[in-house]
């Protein structure tokens, strides 16, 4: 194992111990704790991590646990609101979660023997002095508006109660719970192992990786991993092979040397701010404890083109604690035999799927996530929910964008399952988003005071149908299998055509302004914070576009060359070759009267146009795709 005593280590500091007088006594208590650093999250989800001497924290305790400390725009990625002309930003601790120890086990202190460990305080943003700003501030803002604003919806719609099991009153609660909880999934190998894409499909297809036993330094790696992340207070469910991988090889040094295969971890769903924060706290264990047994980790969405892909699938719950000491679902059914959810339940699904589109840009902004959202691969690509065949049949659909989670036994279990994001995803504003979406639906059926039957009738209606609150001109909800069962064709009629790259979804901002105001309501997401947000998402999206994906492209066109010889060749490789380098000069070489595709992408994107840009992405990534396998089958062809 890890090699070092773990029970002395120091792992955590939960939000109860956050006075000054029991911050102090602790980490005198564990001088293996050498290093403090606030965690402020800015609207690209990036984190901060500076390196603040304990022994100077602690004589400045006071006054850092109020002001924090203080940083600059060109710190954090703040777009239209801290400039570099403007660019004061505080980072203010937040005493209301647990704080965690990131341990460096590369450095073993001297006098304690234990890793060096930083105790890292997840903090808020706040931009002169007065604008709170940043991801970690629009969930809890969010977190905060929802509640409050759902207590009173309960308060005037007392109907509900009649539909929610343990609970007759809005006047019987004493808070709301608002959990999530999200899955990692993640692909390790061995450095400089670039996968065969041909041995990943075949395995995929064969389920030859599925839930199999791990080996060698994967297997130890992942046993540290998930040790460590229970001392943590993660309360881990379980670690397992995904879909994606193939076997490893055994070397020469009696090591396995050739590893590349899909791991997944869950771990137990939290208040929906802490969540987020243990996500983070999650992938730094991970990457960590990985790269010291010699494995690269990647959390990217798509790693390997034509095999499956690493999503973050999103869980959304919600409970009532009483001021009795109870704690009531505030999905689940007065009844598991006569409905699926009570009218809260069908509120916040419908709230979702008709919003959609808006919190889509949130959770796919990345052009490595569109990717991963491609028919064929378990990857949703419809806004479309599954229920069950019946009461007493829960759905199991993998292809459906959110699913409902049931269990009659245990009613608290009652949740959402949303299957787009991905580990590079923005947990804080997914989950921020999603909350403002549910909240909308929620207040449209309790306004209607619709009863659990007629809101499964709205939510199973057909195209064409007139709603109280659904859009006419689409369905939401198929038991069926959404890619076998279903023509590109109709899935985009029936459920909305699926953007594909990152402008495409930023779009949707302007195309659905309506549904832009719920992220607005409360000052949760002010068109400032809006702005920032686009701005950001749209500049990463040009400069990896134009300054990486682009040269990427032209090295693998430049790696497609000819390789049958002058002595060893037939006129079925001569056939092959023209058709390749047609594609080739398509792609990447210009003439004096017509420019190629990259050329003219990176053109569109100089002069800002972006509907333009993004056709011509999709347009290379159809003839790269072409090119691969024309190539792959040119090269099988040569002796």
């Amino acid at each position: 194992m890890l090699g070092y005593d773990l029970d002395k280590m120091l792992f955590s500091i939960p939000s109860e111990k956050h006075s000054a007088g029991d911050i102090t006594e602790i980490l005198k208590e564990h001088p293996e704790v050498q290093f403090v650093s606030l965690v402020g999250i800015d609207i690209g989800g990036h984190d901060t991590d500076e390196k603040i001497p304990v022994q100077l924290f602690l004589e400045d305790i006071e006054k850092v646990l109020a002001n924090g400390v203080q940083t600059d725009g060109s710190s954090v990625a703040l777009p239209r609101i801290a400039e570099l002309n403007n660019a004061k930003v505080d980072i203010i601790p937040d005493l209301s979660v647990n704080w965690y120890v990131d341990y460096n086990f590369n450095n073993t202190g001297f006098y304690t023997g234990l890793p060096v460990g930083t105790l890292r305080i997840p903090s808020f943003l706040v931009h002169n002095d007065s604008f709170r700003c940043g991801s970690r501030v629009m969930l809890g803002d969010a977190l905060q508006y929802f509640k409050e604003e759902l207590i009173q919806q309960l308060k005037e719609h007392p109907y509900v109660f009649r539909h929610i099991a343990g609970i007759d009153s809005a006047e019987e609660i004493e808070d709301l719970i608002i959990t999530s909880a999200t899955e990692l999934e993640f692909w390790v190998k061995t450095p400089d192992d670039k996968g065969d894409r041909e041995q990943l499909f075949t395995a995929q297809v064969l389920k030859e990786q599925y839930w199999k036993r791990t080996y060698g330094e994967v297997r130890t790696a992942l046993e540290e991993t998930l040790v460590l992340l229970d001392k943590y207070g993660f309360q881990v469910e379980m670690g397992h092979k995904e879909v994606g991988g193939v076997k490893a090889r055994m070397g020469n040094s009696g090591h396995y040397d050739h590893v590349m295969e899909q791991l997944e971890i869950d771990w137990k769903y939290a208040d929906a701010l802490q969540a987020a924060d243990n996500e983070n706290q999650v992938k730094y264990v991970v990457r960590d404890i990985f790269t010291r047994h010699g494995l690269d980790v990647t959390f990217m969405a798509k790693p390997f083109e034509g095999v499956a892909g690493s999503g973050e699938h999103t869980h959304l719950g919600l409970a009532a604690k009483l001021k009795n000491g109870k704690v009531v679902s505030l999905f689940a059914p007065a009844d598991f035999s006569v409905d699926f959810m009570n009218p809260l339940g069908y509120g916040a699904l419908m709230g979702i799927l008709k919003n959609y589109e808006v919190i889509n840009p949130f959770v796919s902004s990345t052009n490595d996530s569109f990717n991963r959202l491609k028919p064929g691969y378990e990857a949703p690509v419809c806004i479309v929910t599954s229920l069950g065949r019946s009461i007493n049949e829960p759905s199991r659909n993998r292809t459906v964008l959110i699913g409902l989670i049931r269990d009659p036994k245990n009613p608290m279990s009652t949740r959402f399952e949303l299957r787009a994001p991905n580990p590079k995803s923005n947990t804080y504003l997914v989950i921020a988003a999603a909350y403002m979406a549910i909240l909308d639906g929620i207040k449209a059926v309790l306004k209607a005071e619709k009863t659990p039957e007629e809101l499964e009738k709205s939510l199973s209606k057909k195209y064409g149908e007139e709603d109280f609150y659904l859009e006419k001109n689409r369905e939401y909800r198929s038991e069926e299998d959404v890619f076998d069962d279903y023509t590109q064709e109709e899935r985009d009629r029936l459920f909305g055509r699926a953007p594909a790259t990152v402008w495409q979804n930023l779009t949707a901002f302007d195309r659905y302004p309506e549904k832009v105001n719920i992220f607005k309501e409360g000052d949760v997401m002010p068109e400032i914070v809006l702005e920032s947000y686009r701005e950001q998402t749209l500049s990463q999206w040009k400069t990896e576009l134009h300054d990486r994906i682009i040269p990427q492209t032209m090295d693998f066109i430049r790696d497609c060359r000819k390789r049958h010889t002058e002595e060893d060749f037939s006129d079925y490789d001569i056939k092959n070759w023209l058709e390749i380098d047609k594609i080739r000069h398509e792609i990447a070489k210009d003439t004096i009267t017509e420019k190629c595709l990259l050329t003219r992408a990176k053109e569109a994107l100089d002069n800002r146009e972006y509907d333009l840009a993004s056709d011509l992405q999709l347009e290379i990534q159809r003839k790269v795709n072409l090119l691969t396998e024309r190539y792959t089958q040119y090269k099988k062809n040569l002796l």
